[in-house]
């Protein structure tokens, strides 16, 4: 699917305080992340962040099932080596801020521990966004995710 077709997008930046509701919180467990998995840590803040490596570098991204991309501060998108011109950013998106524009790039690697994703769409956003999220373009690639008690396994 491309980014220029689609007219919005919806970017979520308090995704993890729904999963976290009654009902899912009775599902998660304590047990260890399995060998081969890799994980995301629920921090003080109720939210789950990971420490990815995109494109060699470290990035600390926030876990956002809500957000359909990647996606990437420009202060994170500089040091990536990623930041698009002024005139790339013509995708339309809407974050908890408002509405803003964002401009598409593709990232050859995004990995979370052994959790590998190659040629992943993300957006740079401009304004609006507190922190880089780790979307469902990675996260919806991976063979499972699932919320355990302290932390978000991530199933290459």
């Amino acid at each position: 699917m491309s980014l220029r077709r689609q007219p919005v997008i919806v970017v979520g930046v308090a995704t993890a305080a729904a999963l976290l509701t009654a009902g899912w919180m009775q599902r998660l467990d304590a047990r260890p992340v399995p060998a081969g998995d890799a994980a995301a840590h629920k921090a003080a803040d109720g939210h789950f962040w990971a420490e990815a490596e995109i494109d060699g570098r470290s990035v600390r991204l926030m876990v956002d099932t809500g957000a359909s991309f990647v996606a990437l501060t420009p202060a994170d998108a500089a040091r990536l080596g990623v930041l698009p011109p002024p005139t790339a950013y013509v995708q339309r998106l809407r974050t908890a801020s408002g509405e803003t524009r964002a401009a598409p790039v593709r990232l050859a690697r995004v990995a979370v521990g052994d959790a590998v994703i190659e040629n992943v769409e993300a957006l740079v956003v401009p304004e609006g966004l507190p922190h880089s999220l780790l979307g469902m373009s990675y996260l919806g690639r991976l063979s499972a995710f699932e919320a355990r008690e302290g932390a978000l396994v991530l199933r290459p």
